[in-house]
């Protein structure tokens, strides 16, 4: 299961630090103020995930099973966070509207 969680934090941290460029470089010219800090929010949230999955995978204070939950719920958690703040952020690139995320975003957001 460490191996799993490292290299899922691993995905995690390169994925932000990609993101992140992105959004710093080609996002910078065609999204608001407002949207561009939303998706910073995302890729700093990701990479403190990223953060966090390494501290599970080398403590000894959670069994196995522990661990395993934890995992799921981290990930789940990035993907529910991380995930619909991307795509609230970006909805006037795609063109399509992710409005039915706005109670999620809202909510983690606060």
């Amino acid at each position: 299961m460490n191996r799993k969680i490292i290299l899922t934090a691993l995905f995690f941290g390169i994925i932000s630090i990609v993101l992140g460029a992105f959004g710093a470089h080609a996002l910078k010219k065609v999204l608001t103020l407002e949207q561009l800090s939303s998706f910073e929010v995302g890729v700093r949230y990701m990479m403190y995930h990223a953060f966090f999955l390494f501290f599970i995978s080398s403590t000894q204070m959670l069994l196995d099973k522990q661990k395993k939950i934890v995992y799921y719920l981290t990930v789940l958690g990035v993907v529910l966070f991380s995930g619909s703040i991307f795509l609230l952020s970006t909805t006037g690139i795609t063109g399509i509207n992710f409005k039915f995320l706005g109670p999620l975003w809202s909510v983690s957001a606060k």
